[in-house]
């Protein structure tokens, strides 16, 4: 025997009629129906929900792997100042006097020897910094640190050059002057 619904064993029954079977059918047709159009609307908004997350975060570690990059290259940039200057660094002297210059606005000291002191004056010469010490290297090489960090390098600018032209070489200055 095949199993009724309740609907029909009303009918059977005769405790209700086909037009109110039919009306409370409709009725759960679109019951269902409208139950089936808020649970895609709210799958919809969850999945806009979730896909505007999925950006939010896309974009998210975007920015945070551009600034990785740029602190890796800043890194690997600075390394190559180190090895320029670790390998290009003239020595100091054994023995030598205090020679001063800005950095910062403060007046600093490097002890130099005396020819190490002329090459810096004529402009041979260019003090770095290296970590928290002063180092000399040739102009060459603090040139190509200046192409990758201009700060490290130290210009003496105030220093005027030394040269060898004499405005007044075609005088003769007299043996008796007296001032």
């Amino acid at each position: 025997m095949k199993k009724l619904s309740l609907q029909d064993q009303m009918l059977q029954a005769g405790l209700t009629s086909k037009s109110k079977a039919s009306k409370l059918k409709k009725q759960k047709h679109k019951q269902q129906k409208q139950q089936q159009k808020n649970n895609a609307v709210v799958q919809d908004e969850a999945g806009l929900m979730a896909k505007q997350a999925a950006a939010k975060q896309r974009e998210k570690d975007r920015l945070l792997n551009e600034k990785r990059n740029q602190q890796a290259e800043k890194n690997q940039i600075s390394g190559q100042i180190n090895q320029l200057i670790t390998l290009n660094k003239l020595p100091k002297g054994e023995e030598g006097d205090a020679f001063n210059f800005t950095h910062d606005k403060k007046v600093k000291s490097i002890y130099i020897g005396d020819d190490l002191r002329k090459r810096l004056v004529s402009g041979s010469a260019v003090i770095v910094v290296l970590g928290k010490a002063f180092e000399v290297v040739p102009t060459v090489v603090a040139e190509k640190i200046a192409q990758r960090d201009k700060v490290r390098v130290i210009y003496l600018d105030d220093v005027a050059p030394i040269t060898n032209d004499d405005e007044y070489a075609d005088f003769a200055v007299p043996d008796d002057l007296m001032w």
